[in-house]
């Protein structure tokens, strides 16, 4: 397996959604699972690092290095085999999710996840770190749609796990049970994917999109909260944008002038042909102001769709102006318990005013308990201070139950906040399992632990 050390091939694979640049050793770019098997056995006996990387999408440093081997999936992007009548695709590590999605949208299915970065991030990527997106209210997150991986370890040797259908199983362990989910959700820690067997369902005869304005954020979140406990209405996504979200959002609109009183905007789907009507009775007796917006149409679903993907794009374009004096952007994917979003958003506010920090931008998975807040730091103090914020932010949101990372994986960037959440007995175990299966340490260092 040749490994590529150019300049030019190097700086190629520096960078990925996170800010931060990382320069590797060298860079391979297998085109079989056979040479990704050679690479690990020879990287294995010499100790040598391996870190992997799809469309290197990630927002928390996962899929960049600065010491030994980027191991590029790339090239290896074949839709193996489509499975119609058992709803199953078979892929190497390298296909893009949305080339996927394409592919079966042909024969009347879908590939249930949705992440936002879906045109730029491989499967592979989001086997590795679990991705989720707005739909995954209805549909889950990446795990719950893999059948079967074939996993290079970290000393060559290739294994086969495959998701048992059985309904009652008391050997050993809970946690080992199944060991498919050892790797999806590890960030290259664990093993190298080099192919996956996923579940297809059937693509949604029609789709409904609303977008729902309120003249404040506290009318919008509690709409949330009504819209996921209402028995009339079934969304597959209860998406939130604050009042900065909502104004980048509006920069992506063809349709100036639209929701011109509001402060934020909950955007939701909905499956079922008969919604709408139900979609805006609720929406009524929640204060929603009154220029709901319809989309009814594929073509029209896309279109809202760019609106909401406009707030990350703007968020990175913004946050690398100030990647050489030492800022970026710095994302969040805390989540809490959904009715006390309102609380938890509320509570950042005021720990960045008491910062001196400016307000985050928030916006996303709402109906999960799960918004994005994007600061964007300037330099390095100010991205010392955001960070700080970010801390504090994290300690309350524990406090009320929740998570520190609930879609983008812990990564590089986020490893200094694990132990808020995970006590040293259950570190301990994640470096047992990692200790047993990478010996060496060489899969993708510093990412996690």
């Amino acid at each position: 397996m040749k490994l590529e050390t150019d300049p030019d091939v190097r700086a190629a694979f520096e960078a990925d959604a996170s800010g931060l640049r990382m320069i590797p050793d060298a860079v391979a770019r297998p085109r079989s699972a056979e040479e990704v098997a050679e690479l690990l056995t020879d990287s294995s006996a010499a100790k040598r690092p391996v870190t992997p990387a799809g469309g290197q999408t990630s927002t928390t440093a996962a899929s960049i290095v600065d010491a030994g081997v980027l191991l590029s999936l790339r090239s290896m992007n074949r839709i193996i085999d489509i499975d119609i009548a058992g709803r199953i695709a078979r892929v190497e590590p390298g296909v893009m999710v949305g080339d996927l999605k394409r592919a079966v949208a042909e024969e009347g299915l879908t590939f249930a996840p949705d992440p936002t970065s879906e045109d730029e991030c491989t499967i592979g990527g989001s086997i590795a770190c679990n991705a989720s997106g707005a739909r995954t209210y209805k549909y889950g997150a990446t795990r719950g749609h893999v059948r079967a991986l074939k996993v290079a370890l970290a000393n060559g040797d290739t294994i086969e796990p495959r998701r048992t259908d059985l309904e009652k199983n008391t050997v050993g362990y809970a946690f080992a049970h199944d060991p498919i989910d050892w790797f999806i959700g590890s960030e290259g820690t664990l093993g190298i994917i080099v192919e996956a067997e996923l579940s297809l369902i059937p693509a949604p005869l029609q789709v409904t999109g609303l977008m729902i304005p309120f003249s404040s954020e506290g009318d919008a979140l509690a709409f949330v909260v009504a819209a996921r406990e209402s028995t009339d209405v079934s969304p597959r996504c209860i998406e939130f944008f604050g009042e900065l979200a909502l104004k980048i959002g509006r920069e992506a609109d063809d349709q100036e002038g639209w929701g011109k009183d509001a402060s934020a905007m909950v955007y939701v789907e909905d499956e079922s042909p008969e919604s709408l009507e139900l979609w805006l009775a609720l929406a009524d007796r929640s204060r929603a102001l009154d220029d709901v917006r319809v989309f009814a149409s594929d073509a029209e679903i896309r279109r809202a769709r760019r609106i909401r993907h406009r707030v990350p794009s703007a968020m990175n374009e913004r946050g690398s102006r100030g990647r050489d004096v030492g800022g970026r952007k710095v994302s969040t994917d805390w989540a809490v318990p959904y009715r006390r979003l309102a609380e938890a958003i509320d509570i950042a506010n005021r720990i960045a005013d008491a910062h001196g920090v400016e307000r985050a931008v928030v916006y996303g998975h709402a109906g999960n308990g799960h918004p994005h807040q994007n600061f964007i730091a300037r330099d390095a103090d100010e991205l010392r201070r955001i960070e700080e914020v970010v801390e504090e932010t994290l300690r309350e949101v524990l406090r009320m139950g929740g998570t520190v990372a609930a879609e983008h994986g812990i990564g590089k960037i986020k490893r200094k906040w694990l132990p808020l959440q995970m006590n040293a007995m259950q570190i301990g175990i994640m470096r047992a399992v990692k200790r047993e299966l990478d010996p060496n340490g060489i899969l993708a260092p510093g990412n996690i632990l």
